[in-house]
């Protein structure tokens, strides 16, 4: 028995994946922190544009200018507001792969409904609506009553919130000798660092499953994972002469030494 519910994802590649669910709790400290940060840069805002604010009124100009110039300054400061609020979170869980300060502190991630790091269009979707979810607690009630655990903003954007994975120890991947070197050249030559944790998860899964799969599935699958992997970590071309099966065993020794 969990105190977290476990949920199975399919990606496109036909591998499954299993993640622990964030929990109510971890998601509430995580926006704790958050909205710590963010009160403190929205009062900074707020102490500029009052005293611009201050410097109108005192100045010399004609009352009716005066009046006209602050109201245009307090519509360009709810702007500014509006646009931290959902910048923030937009540009961080877009950069940091969906996570935001606390959520990496809460150790947590959004991730799409298929497993893979969401993009911008469904961070915006989140951040949008995420006035909507703290509206009465709306989203508190939906991520504690729902299966999936999902507030207003991860229905419509088709996202899940998931504690973070862990590289796994490899003791049921078998790894060439071939993988350990071309690994070493691979973190010279690409950054290996881009991928994100799930991509990493894809990768581990299809290594511990690709011997219960028949020789022409793991090699189709091997396939589209190497040409997807090569695109994320910025590598020209795969080596010449090395199988997807190879690459992706040396991808994955790189990516846990980098961890260690």
């Amino acid at each position: 028995m969990s105190l977290f519910n476990r949920i199975n994802l399919e990606t496109p590649e036909s591998v499954e994946l299993e993640f622990t669910l964030a929990g109510i709790g971890n998601r509430a400290y995580a926006l704790v922190i958050d909205y710590l940060i963010l009160g403190g840069v929205l009062a900074l805002s707020l102490i500029i544009f009052i005293f611009l604010s201050y410097q109108v009124s005192a100045s010399n100009l004609l009352v009716e200018n005066k009046n006209d110039i602050v109201k245009w300054l307090w519509a360009i400061e709810i702007l500014i507001v509006f646009a931290i609020y959902v910048g923030y979170f937009c540009l961080f869980e877009t950069i940091w792969q969906g996570q935001t300060p606390g959520k990496k502190r809460a150790s947590i991630r959004v991730i799409a409904d298929n497993g893979r790091t969401i993009n911008l269009s469904q961070a915006v979707l989140r951040a949008l609506l995420r006035p909507i979810d703290d509206l009465l607690f709306m989203g508190m009630f939906l991520i504690a009553l729902t299966k999936k655990e999902k507030r207003i903003g991860d229905i419509v954007a088709g996202t899940l919130v998931v504690q973070e994975d862990k590289p796994q120890k490899s003791k049921n991947i078998s790894i060439t000798p071939e993988a350990k070197s071309l690994a070493i050249k691979l973190n010279q030559e690409a950054n290996i660092s881009l991928l994100s944790p799930e991509n990493f998860a894809v990768i581990r899964n299809y290594l511990q499953r690709r011997d219960m799969m028949s020789s022409k599935a793991h090699k189709e699958v091997a396939r589209k994972l190497a040409l997807q992997v090569k695109e994320i970590i910025h590598l020209e071309e795969i080596p010449e002469g090395t199988t997807a099966r190879l690459f992706l065993e040396a991808i994955y020794l790189g990516y846990k030494n980098d961890l260690q």
